[in-house]
């Protein structure tokens, strides 16, 4: 028997050792764009699950001229792998920019009832996400990257090259929709791949984006460590003196915790700092203003959160 291309081989070894470490009886789905990342996912999915039902998502966002054409083509190429592909067309609309606006409309139509929604992040895509967040200052949760799991969806290729899908859809004969806003530098992430991870795989000599990911799996478990302490603390989460004996980062996540918790929507680390520096930097500053209309407050020794006056 033929053995098959290494990079076939690679890339269904990622998805047999994701699935066999996940609870995946509620169903397994496959989120295609069509390009090479998600073809090569959906075909190592419908190989390691020969003989189950495995559904094909394809989001039509309807943003350029022939999407309908393009996400039809990658859906014809899911069944001619065994899978049950539908189409999804989603309305784009919001604020926050077009590819902000397009990811919540492709989320929102992924997510399932129940079972498992694969993703075709690759081990690339995790390195640009933690450059990302280093560039933004936006703290370890953004610098941890993409967790493998995170229910509903789960990201079997975080260890594997993009060079390697691209390699896996040639052996298999699979035609990958090339996405024009890949090339497109008007975009953050085209840059950061095409000049900014290059330039630093030359001046480092190599394994930058492997040496990003294992960062970010670091992380990971550092922060995993700290959110299990902030949620057995036992004190008040509003109370400044119970807070204050906290050392700082648990300190902080003991308060993102209680914001979560009091309905504010959206917490970004800069928010969750400005909080802190009322229990930590107090010097008797005015609120925090929060997304959700709401704004954190200290009083009477006391943290509080109250609906934005306008």
């Amino acid at each position: 028997m033929n053995r098959p291309d290494p990079a076939v081989s690679e890339v269904r070894t990622a998805v047999r050792r994701f699935l066999d470490e996940v609870d995946a009886s509620g169903g397994v789905a496959v989120a295609v764009s069509g390009g090479a990342d998600s073809l090569a996912l959906a075909a190592a999915t419908a190989h390691v699950l020969k003989g189950t039902t495995v559904r094909a998502l394809v989001v039509d966002h309807g943003l350029q001229a022939g999407s309908a054409r393009v996400a039809d083509r990658a859906a014809e190429q899911c069944r001619g792998l065994g899978l049950a592909a539908e189409v999804l067309r989603v309305v784009v609309e919001g604020g926050g920019g077009p590819e902000a606006a397009a990811r919540r409309a492709r989320y929102a139509a992924l997510r399932p009832s129940d079972g498992l929604v694969l993703l075709g992040h690759t081990r690339d895509d995790q390195a640009e996400t933690v450059l990302l967040g280093l560039g933004r200052g936006s703290g370890p949760r953004s610098i941890a990257g993409m967790r493998p799991l995170d229910r509903p969806w789960g990201r079997p290729l975080l260890g594997v090259t993009r060079a390697t899908t691209t390699a896996a859809c040639a052996a298999l004969g699979l035609d990958p929709w090339h996405d024009p806003h890949n090339t497109d530098p008007a975009y953050t992430r085209v840059r950061l791949r095409t000049e900014v991870l290059p330039l630093l795989e030359d001046v480092l000599q190599g394994g930058v984006a492997a040496a990003l990911a294992r960062t970010a799996a670091q992380l990971r478990d550092d922060n995993d460590a700290l959110d299990a302490l902030a949620e057995a603390f036992e004190g008040d989460p509003a109370d400044v003196a119970s807070l204050g004996e906290l050392p700082p980062a648990l300190r902080r996540r003991v308060i993102r915790r209680w914001l979560l918790a009091s309905g504010t929507p959206e917490l970004s680390d800069s928010h969750v700092r400005a909080v802190d520096a009322l229990v930590a930097g107090w010097r008797g500053q005015g609120g925090v203003w929060l997304s959700g209309g709401l704004v954190a407050r200290r009083a009477h020794g006391r943290l509080k959160l109250d609906p934005r006056q306008s």
